[in-house]
């Protein structure tokens, strides 16, 4: 699937949406290891991101394989990832119909500029085609706005367990795809 988006006003750039891959994992990793402490950074104290970042910024090798993730490419570099799948964050816990987001980032030098609603809008149709009518998301405090813009609804503000006893505080948002 492919987009065009205008960066700056001057040129078109060609993204590329497709579902990741094994050979994705590495360039999702970076992304996530670059782009999650820039984009947080405003919204926590350095003490919760010293413990989080180690954990967050990986890239979830069940996750990259699993046919429910996807990547934004641009000029052949990932620039974005996320999706959804049927089983919790954490726990596995499986719910018939509601499907959860999981591990969104878009490259920070290129946020606001639709990546993250495409790789979102890619993975909502794909989630309600599998069945899923609601979308569980456990959003970063940074992530509100846009979970929002995209029919999402705050919830309440969760602890989010991590490996090693680590808790992250977040956003419960909801959406209904019907």
């Amino acid at each position: 699937m492919r987009g065009f988006l205008r960066f700056g006003g001057e040129m078109d750039y060609q993204i590329t949406f497709r579902l990741a891959g094994a050979r994705d994992f590495s360039g999702i990793d970076a992304l996530l290891c670059r782009s999650y402490p820039i984009l947080l950074r405003p919204y926590y104290d350095a003490s919760i991101l010293a413990s989080v970042l180690p954990i967050i910024t990986r890239a979830r090798p069940e996750l990259v394989a699993s046919g429910t993730y996807w990547v934004a490419l641009m000029a052949g570099q990932i620039v974005g990832a996320g999706g959804w799948s049927f089983d919790a964050p954490g726990d596995g816990e499986i719910v018939a119909a509601l499907g959860h987001v999981r591990h969104v980032v878009t490259d920070d030098r290129m946020v606001r500029r639709g990546i993250a609603s495409g790789l979102m809008r890619r993975a909502m149709d794909q989630a309600s085609t599998a069945g899923a009518t609601q979308l569980d998301c456990l959003s970063t405090r940074t992530a509100v706005p846009f979970y929002t813009a995209l029919g999402f609804t705050a919830q309440e503000e969760v602890l989010v367990p991590l490996a090693g006893g680590i808790l992250f505080p977040a956003v419960r948002m909801m959406c209904s795809l019907h």
